[in-house]
This record gives C-alpha cells, sequence and structure tokens, in this order.
C-alpha cells in the first residue's frame, strides 16, 4: 500500500470513529425521560447511591426536572430533539473530508473549533443553569476527547496533502513590460 492509500485510510477510520460517536451522542439526546430513568435504575443497582451520594443526587434532580418537562411542559424536550438533530446534520457534513479530506480539511478544522467552544459554554453556562462544576468538567470532556480525532485527522490531511500537490514547475524568468 503506497504512502497516500495508508494515510487516506487511517483519515477515513478515524473520520468514521469520530462521526460514530456525534451520531451516538445525538442519538442519545432523542430519549432523555426514558435513559435518565434506566440511568438511576442501573446506579441505584450498582450501589452508587453508597459510593457516590452527590452523583446520585444529582441524577436524581435531573430525572426530576425531565419528569416534570415532559409532564407538563413536554414542547422544552423539542429543544433536546434540535440538538439531537444537529449532531447528526454536523455527524453528514464529515462525509466531505471522507471523500475529499484536502479539499475539505476546514469541516475538520470546524470540528476542532466546535470542540474548543465546549469549554467556554461549559464554564459559562453551566453556572447559570445551575451545573454543578464536576458535571461540567463532564461535558467539557467531550470536547477534550472530540478534538483528539479531528487533530489526528488535520495532521493526516496535511501530510496528504504534501504527498498528492504536485510540484510546481521552475520559477519562469520574469518578462518585463514597459508601457
Amino acid at each position: 500500500m503506497s504512502d497516500r492509500a495508508a494515510l487516506l485510510k487511517g483519515i477515513r477510520v478515524w473520520l468514521a470513529l469520530f462521526v460514530v460517536c456525534l451520531v451516538l451522542s445525538g442519538a442519545t439526546a432523542f430519549p432523555l425521560v426514558h435513559e435518565l430513568r434506566w440511568t438511576e435504575d442501573l446506579l441505584r443497582a450498582l450501589s452508587v447511591p453508597e459510593h457516590l451520594p452527590g452523583l446520585m443526587d444529582w441524577i436524581e434532580r435531573v430525572r426530576r426536572g425531565l419528569d416534570t418537562a415532559d409532564a407538563d411542559y413536554p414542547f422544552l424536550l423539542y429543544g433536546t430533539d434540535w440538538l439531537a438533530f444537529a449532531h447528526l446534520v454536523i455527524a453528514v457534513a464529515f462525509y466531505g473530508p471522507y471523500r475529499d479530506p484536502v479539499r475539505n480539511i476546514w469541516v475538520v478544522e470546524f470540528g476542532m473549533i466546535a470542540c474548543a467552544g465546549i469549554i467556554p459554554l461549559a464554564l459559562i453556562c453551566g453556572p447559570i443553569r445551575g451545573i454543578p462544576l464536576w458535571w461540567s468538567v463532564i461535558d467539557m470532556a467531550f470536547g477534550v476527547f472530540g478534538i483528539i480525532p479531528l487533530y489526528v485527522v488535520r495532521k493526516r490531511i496535511k501530510r496528504l496533502e504534501v504527498l498528492t500537490t504536485p510540484s510546481a514547475p521552475p520559477a519562469a524568468a520574469a518578462v518585463v513590460v514597459s508601457g
């Protein structure tokens, strides 16, 4: 396998991993009410309340909030439907770099900027919304872990660009035109 083919294959594997994680992250935003009930049941079965009472208190509080929103204000959950949809749409955008990485490197760079933007969002909006700092750290981890495969992909695309860009012909002598 040539260097170019190996780079292209590696880029596509990393992009596929990133897209799968993005789709899973988005898809889990649709059934939040049920997921949180399942999560609470699982944590209780694993005796988490005895070991991490703060986590359990937070999960219970969020579940109660979601239950209330679902029962009394279901339109509020429509916002998380849009969040899920946005994840899926962004995932589709990564087909461009999958198909032609050099030409569509901007999508990867856009993704890196979005991942970096998670950190100030969590640090600013978390306290405003009453999110515990430790939970904001978990949210920020999505940006940190998301940027890693994109950074690897960007580096590989830059190497691929060098391999695929034809070398420029020697500079022609300048022609002076007097007018």
